[in-house]
């Protein structure tokens, strides 16, 4: 069965801001993001890709743009289902300010729980997205071989949801992940069992460097700016 490369969109002007950004559109990469995606098709240099898949938000886009622009002939299709979760009367709200909402401590520790006002479940979240993953594992295998590696360019809830659904994990462990911008998270499948090959891989330690206040428990809802 295929390899799956997942990539999280580079940095945006919301995760600097530090709102929610959900399916809020015209939400850009910031210049640090545009750097990012920059480097992207050096990063996956010698990776023969048979397909692109991404969400369907600008973000996301923008991110894939230079590794398109460095592949003529390849294009990228775009799924709904490995959009953003649909974070309703959240989307668009300061992260400071929701963190005192009573429904972000059942994000943090019970998320199978969660459901947000006006928009999803994070159970409908992963249902979705594994859903996809499983058809386009399929599809590639069928059209390119079971040796096939494609990607696909997603969210940071969204990657977080199927590294659990690889590892078996209960959706209530996947706060335990992170992903930060623009890292790679590879997970190879086989008719028994997904393999977890790279978690969050950005090539960048920056972020492991002590600050003077360390990171809180909690984690970031959308998956965060990454490092400063």
């Amino acid at each position: 069965m295929p390899t799956l490369i997942l990539v999280r969109h580079g940095r945006s002007t919301a995760n600097t801001a530090g709102v929610l950004a959900g399916w809020t559109p015209d939400v850009a990469l910031d210049e640090r993001g545009a750097t990012q995606a920059a480097a992207l098709p050096g990063r996956l240099a010698g990776l023969p890709l048979a397909e692109v898949v991404t969400s369907p938000l600008q973000r996301c886009q923008e991110t894939l743009q230079p590794l398109l622009d460095a592949r003529p002939g390849l294009s990228a299709h775009t799924d709904d289902r490995i959009g953003e979760c649909h974070y309703g009367d959240w989307t668009g709200r300061k992260l400071a300010e929701l963190n005192d909402e009573p429904l972000m401590r059942v994000v943090q520790a019970h998320p199978s729980a969660a459901a947000f006002p006006g928009g999803e479940s994070m159970r409908a979240m992963q249902t979705r997205a594994a859903e996809a993953v499983r058809e386009w594992n399929a599809r590639v295998e069928r059209d390119h071989g079971e040796n096939a590696v494609y990607l696909m360019c997603s969210h940071g809830d969204v990657i977080k949801s199927l590294v659990a659904d690889a590892l078996g994990l209960h959706l209530d462990l996947f706060q335990r992940i992170s992903v930060d911008p623009c890292s790679v998270t590879v997970i190879r499948y086989t008719p028994l069992r997904p393999f977890l090959v790279r978690l969050g891989d950005t090539g960048d330690f920056a972020s492991l460097v002590p600050r003077e206040e360390p990171p809180g428990e909690d984690a970031p809802v959308g998956g965060g700016a990454g490092a400063p």
